[in-house]
């Protein structure tokens, strides 16, 4: 039972929750949820009578995650930790990861905090390292970012998304390089995004699926002010939203004083939106500095 578990949630977890392929077929699954449902019987039994078994809150917390329960999963990883005095890397990162999919997807201060106390313990630990550079992208530290993935790639893990790891790393590294540089692109910048996927759209979307980036008026919609097209395997992105983006010549960015932006995952291929896409959206104050967090996390009915 121990080894099935862990072999669940080895860096094959992390390949699911980024490339979005589906785990089973429908009737597979109910075999797991059926599968899963008796083991969190049995691991709660058993720290009914062992509650100081960190090891058996830990495999409870998995397995309830594998069943979506997250909120169930943050309370247990919860009690890991209680109970850990040593500060376990492997609590600690179990604890962050719940946190993530109990707020689908977002990446909160505290999950953050975790996942930079694991670090602190071992800085090899491969899935502190995942979503360790993937917070540190969010908080706008490109070259952390990029230095944890780099170690990725060295200790030869997750190698079947090398190729992924690698464009994001030189992604950050260029971002970090026009900023550090004042660059004219940096410099013509109106919105500032990180744009990320709820776990939803990561295991429902094939990584080939696109993505329009729109920016409008909000008072009139029609035509936008300004698109950007990438895949979903680009995400999640820091996105910067210039003058240089503008459809029409005399209709920029830096002319409105609110845009609204809407990132819309196509299934379709095309901007305009149609049932099953999913997207976010938010208005943004162009004079600011700021750089916004925007999730894709609901579908149009």
């Amino acid at each position: 039972l121990g080894l099935f578990i862990a072999l669940i949630f080895s860096s094959s977890f992390f390949l699911y929750a980024l490339i979005g392929q589906p785990i089973s077929n429908l009737d597979e699954n109910s075999i797991i949820n059926s599968d899963f449902t008796e083991v969190i019987d049995s691991i709660s039994e058993h720290l009914a009578d062992n509650p100081e078994d960190i090891e058996g809150w830990l495999m409870l917390g998995r397995s309830q995650q594998m069943l979506q329960k997250y909120d169930d999963a943050v309370s247990s990883f919860e009690r890991a930790l209680d109970l850990d005095d040593e500060r376990n890397s492997q609590v600690l990162v179990a604890l962050s990861i719940a946190l993530m999919e109990q707020k689908d997807g977002d990446i909160t201060e505290r999950s953050s905090r975790l996942l930079e106390e694991a670090l602190a313990i071992d800085p090899n630990n491969v899935d502190a390292l995942f979503y360790g550079g993937g917070a540190a992208a969010r908080r706008g530290d490109l070259l952390l970012a990029a230095d944890r993935w780099e170690i990725l790639l060295e200790t030869n893990s997750l190698n079947e998304i090398h190729e992924f790891l690698r464009k994001k790393i030189n992604e950050w590294r260029g971002l970090a390089m026009n900023v550090n540089a004042g660059s004219k692109i940096s410099s013509q910048t109106v919105i500032n995004l990180n744009i990320s996927l709820s776990n939803e759209v990561i295991s429902l979307l094939p990584i080939d699926t696109t993505v329009y980036i729109i920016a409008r008026d909000p008072s009139n919609p029609t035509p936008p002010v300004a698109v950007i097209r990438r895949q979903l395997i680009d995400f999640p992105s820091l996105v910067n939203l210039s003058d240089k983006d503008s459809m029409i010549p005399n209709r920029k960015l830096s002319d409105f004083s609110q845009i609204e932006v809407i990132a819309r995952a196509s299934i379709s291929g095309e901007p305009i939106a149609k049932p099953g896409d999913w997207s976010g959206s938010m208005v943004i104050k162009t004079n600011s500095d700021q750089t916004f967090d925007l999730i894709i996390n609901k579908i149009t009915p």
